[in-house]
């Protein structure tokens, strides 16, 4: 997983993991903390919206707390 810029300081993401059709997304609290996200379970744009957004370090967290993605699985 690779550490999430976090420009604004106020994200809750803190590492992700972008694949082929897949974001990983490692909060930093909560019961559940790692969430996969798919084209099947949320979408190809809404997929590469988030990837965009977490390679650029800002808006990744926002977009997923106003949007709320269905994800795949969590742990």
């Amino acid at each position: 997983m690779q550490q999430y810029k976090n420009f604004s300081g106020q994200s809750h993401v803190i590492a992700y993991e972008n694949g082929d059709g897949y974001i990983k997304v490692k909060f930093a609290s909560g019961y559940w903390t790692l969430y996969t996200y798919t084209n099947t379970s949320a979408g190809l744009e809404n997929i590469q919206q988030m990837q965009q957004l977490a390679v650029a370090g800002q808006g990744f967290n926002s977009f997923i707390s106003h949007y709320k993605p269905f994800y795949e699985n969590k742990c």
